[in-house]
């Protein structure tokens, strides 16, 4: 595979040259400005998701989780990183497995990192046999399918 070179203007001591540069040296540029993925905010949006989406407030949760209200709303906005521990109480007073709210974090990040992820359970396999791979109709189909 060939790379294609392209003609940049670079100022050197205020004497402007031009470097040749390749398609491959522009991506690479293009990764290193891409944002920095920060995983305590991915893990607080899909937690505020799910709760928004099951209608529930946060004294709600805190209650059943048994975490102060004030810590799991910085939790929900990324402020604090959530111990394993705390992540699964919140998990299970959401109702939603740890492993399927991990999952949906791993592919936020991948797409932000523009990592291509296929679906492992494409959503009409998930509808139609969700009851027997043991799946809630109650867990958001949007976690199911990676849509969001």
């Amino acid at each position: 595979m060939a790379i294609q070179m392209v003609k940049q203007p670079v100022s050197v001591n205020g004497v402007v040259r031009w470097k040749d540069v390749g398609l491959a040296d522009q991506a690479q540029s293009e990764q290193k400005e891409r944002k920095m993925v920060v995983l305590r905010h991915e893990i607080g949006d899909v937690l505020r998701d799910v709760r928004q989406r099951q209608g529930r407030t946060l004294r709600e949760v805190s209650h059943s989780a048994r975490v102060s209200l004030g810590y799991l709303s910085e939790v929900e906005r990324g402020q604090k990183e959530a111990s394993s521990e705390l992540l699964s109480s919140i998990c299970t007073a959401l109702d939603v497995p740890l492993s399927h709210m991990l999952r949906e974090v791993s592919d936020r990040v991948a797409v932000a990192e523009g990592v291509a992820v296929p679906d492992t359970v494409p959503q009409e396999f998930s509808q139609r046999y969700g009851r027997d791979l043991g799946l809630s109709d109650d867990f958001p189909q949007g976690m199911l399918s990676g849509a969001r």
